[in-house]
């Protein structure tokens, strides 16, 4: 396994993150269970949830199941840099919900509870506030750094001149400020390389990509929708839209002998403001296939022929000006 910096933070963690979204719901514990020690038996030592993750079981759920796996013991706490996130609603009292002072801190006692954990490693911004200034956002995070439940704080959904304003406002108080981005970045969707990975090279934020294989099209999806197991509608007007793109990817992988999840994951890793994409496996053979990622290396123009059948972006404003 190999380890990075998570930003300009002294914190190490391994290039792939496991996401824990289908722990509890579409994964039973037991199974949950199973992954997780996989994971760190491979060294994956950075975890990542959410307050509000749990499907059909009910909200904090996957919180309930990585903290029962916690309670095991065997330093399974002691070795995992975890992830959480606050922003959406858990209840439906109107405190319960966003990122006012008193549901951070709230909603942080609430999670330390379900994951049987004294401290978050990296307490996340789900989505982004704009009704709650930074300055009492930051104000309940040093409340929760200076208590030792959190130790660095991260972001989630946000725009770039919303990662630039928060982490000045964190200047501002002399506080450490956003460490990580947690965004939507796969080879389908690249605007963050817009203006968002531009930001967080200048702030020394380290990128944390979601749905890396955009929700199973650049696992396969052609190949898959013809054997009948992703033949649903939903999926086939999808892969109808953009199906030339797919075609050619898919080609591409079988050119170069590989599958087309660790092409779509392994393309991530070699982008430089990407710390660890996050894969969300639902069963242990979803998770050992994530694995082969870490040992695809594409060369130049492998990753140049990818540009050309998923093009991407130029740093604003050089993509739109001269």
């Amino acid at each position: 396994m190999e380890y990075k910096h998570l930003g300009r933070s002294g914190l190490t963690v391994s290039r792939l993150c496991l996401g824990t979204m289908n722990f509890g719901s579409r994964t039973e514990e037991s199974a949950s269970h199973e992954i997780m020690d996989r994971a760190l038996a491979e060294g994956v030592n950075f975890f990542d949830t959410a307050n509000v993750y749990g499907g059909d079981a009910g909200k904090g759920r996957t919180e309930e199941v990585v903290g029962s796996w916690f309670a095991h013991g065997a330093e399974r706490r002691e070795k995992t840099v975890l992830a959480t996130k606050v922003y959406g609603n858990m209840s439906d009292w109107p405190n319960d919900t966003f990122l006012s002072a008193r549901n951070i801190v709230r909603a942080c006692d609430a999670s330390l509870r379900r994951l049987q954990t004294d401290w978050i490693d990296l307490y996340q911004f789900h989505h982004v506030d704009l009704r709650t200034p930074w300055e009492e956002i930051w104000q309940a995070c040093e409340t929760l750094v200076a208590q030792g439940k959190v130790l660095y704080v991260g972001s989630s959904n946000h725009a770039a001149w919303q990662i630039a304003a928060a982490n000045e406002a964190a200047a501002r108080r002399h506080f450490q400020g956003l460490v990580s981005e947690q965004s939507h970045y796969n080879l389908l969707t690249r605007h963050v390389e817009l203006e968002v990975l531009p930001a967080a090279k200048h702030y020394g934020v380290g990128i944390i990509p979601w749905s890396p294989l955009a929700g199973g099209l650049l696992a396969g999806v052609l190949e898959k929708a013809e054997e009948g197991r992703r033949a649903d509608e939903r999926t086939q007007k999808r892969v109808a839209k953009l199906r030339p793109q797919l075609e050619k990817y898919e080609a591409f992988c079988r050119e170069i002998g590989a599958a087309p999840a660790d092409v779509g994951v392994a393309w991530l890793l070699h982008q430089k403001a990407v710390t660890a994409p996050i894969i969300g496996p639902r069963t242990m053979e979803q998770f050992e296939g994530a694995l082969a990622a870490l040992h695809l290396t594409l060369d130049a123009d492998q990753l140049a022929r990818l540009d050309e059948i998923f093009p991407g972006y130029k740093a604003a404003p050089m993509e739109y000006a001269w």
